[in-house]
């Protein structure tokens, strides 16, 4: 198979042959064709006109080890730059764009946030790491959280108090920006929910103090390479999806058109690898890990958590996963579908109840963020509810 840099540079290379996932026909995986038709309609619905919802779009979508739907459209590469004049970007001439295609990387943004909460989990099975521990029982040097007693439960249910994020962009150099997360207290209620990448950059320094290893080959280790996934890492990605022109005043930093570069600011800031952010994939890796979770966190002959610590990474209020959130889940939540979204445009929902998985990739920030707009990630996710027959599903 090829390696996460040979599969970047080519913008994908060829499809991962993985022992329990098959491409069927929706009737194979208990799934009604018209509506995953109207669910592949809309997606290329979304990358077409003046101001499409995204430059370009990846939809994988199945039931249990069937992929009924794996679909491309729109560009990779769309936009050179953009022109806040004219609030529109600057398109390149049609030969000089880069066309989707089912095997294109992209940034995963916050999806980030899912393999280090599993990485995370692994160690908490191991007995190296207690969920209800305080972060300062690892970390005596991160002052505030350990004052404050934080722990890692609160990190991974965002209910630390924790501010949403912090400028590591703005640091002068490393020691500045580890300083100013060794110093941040919590500003909130401990307790209520603040979504904050804080939290997962304080989880990655505590699974780096334990075990002596970097983020990136935790995730390598423990999950991407035992599964397969060998389209997904930390960048640099130079074969994935464009993201963003970035300059002031729209962006925190001025980096120019970004692809194959992590587009948030400050996991650039921290070098590419950060608990919150850094991680490149693509759709056909992203429903290998959600086949994993569903299977109770085993793919194959692969293992990479037990079945009780899959089901309290994905109990209600859950473990670095969003549970039942129908703002982006769709007509899937209700019953403990887990997930998460991206700010790149990025997300994926798993439903335990159904069987079934959805992963949406686009380069929505091509060429510049606009306000969130979830409304395309429920309304395909509601689809797959839809699709769902109530027969027996397709054996291994």
């Amino acid at each position: 198979m090829p390696s996460l840099e040979q599969t970047c540079e080519r913008g994908g290379g060829r499809e991962l042959s993985a022992p329990r996932l098959r491409s069927d026909t929706p009737e194979r995986a208990g799934l009604d064709p018209g509506e995953l038709e109207h669910l592949v309609q809309e997606v290329h619905d979304l990358t077409t006109g003046e101001r499409p919802w995204a430059a370009g779009l990846v939809v994988v979508a199945g039931r249990g080890p069937v992929i009924a739907v794996e679909e491309a459209s729109g560009w990779a590469v769309r936009f050179a730059s953009y022109d806040p004049e004219t609030d529109a970007g600057v398109e390149l001439p049609r030969k000089a764009r880069v066309p989707m295609t089912a095997a294109t990387p992209f940034d995963l943004a916050s999806l980030t946030k899912l393999f280090t909460a599993v990485a995370a989990m692994q160690q908490i099975e191991r007995g190296t790491l207690g969920i209800d521990a305080r972060v300062g029982a690892y970390l005596p040097d991160f002052r505030a959280a350990a004052r404050h007693g934080v722990t890692v439960r609160e990190l991974l249910t965002h209910t630390s108090g924790l501010r949403p994020e912090l400028p590591l962009y703005d640091c002068a150099d490393d020691a500045e920006r580890l300083e100013l997360l060794r110093s941040e207290p919590p500003i909130g209620v401990p307790g209520t929910y603040t979504y904050s990448d804080v939290n997962l950059l304080l989880l990655q320094h505590v699974l780096e103090r334990i075990t002596g290893r970097g983020l990136d080959t935790l995730v390598h280790d423990g999950i991407t390479r035992p599964l397969g996934m060998t389209a997904t890492g930390f960048g640099p990605c130079p074969g994935a999806a464009a993201t963003e022109y970035q300059r002031r005043p729209w962006a925190k930093a001025d980096r120019g058109m970004l692809r194959g570069v992590v587009h948030d600011e400050n996991a650039w800031a921290l070098g590419g690898v950060a608990g919150h952010a850094g991680l490149f994939s693509t759709g056909r890796d992203l429903a290998v890990f959600c086949r994993t979770l569903l299977a109770g966190g085993s793919y194959g002959p692969a293992r990479i958590l037990g079945p009780d610590f899959v089901d309290l990474l994905l109990t209600p209020p859950g473990l670095g996963f969003a549970i039942d959130q129908p703002w982006f889940m769709g007509e899937l939540a209700g019953r403990g579908a887990a997930g998460h979204t991206g700010f790149t445009g990025t997300s994926l929902v798993l439903d335990r109840a159904t069987d079934t998985f959805l992963v949406l990739l686009s380069n929505a920030v091509h060429p510049r963020r606009r306000p969130p707009d979830s409304g395309p990630r429920a309304a395909a996710a509601t689809r797959l509810a839809r699709a769902v027959r109530p027969t027996s599903l397709a054996g291994p």
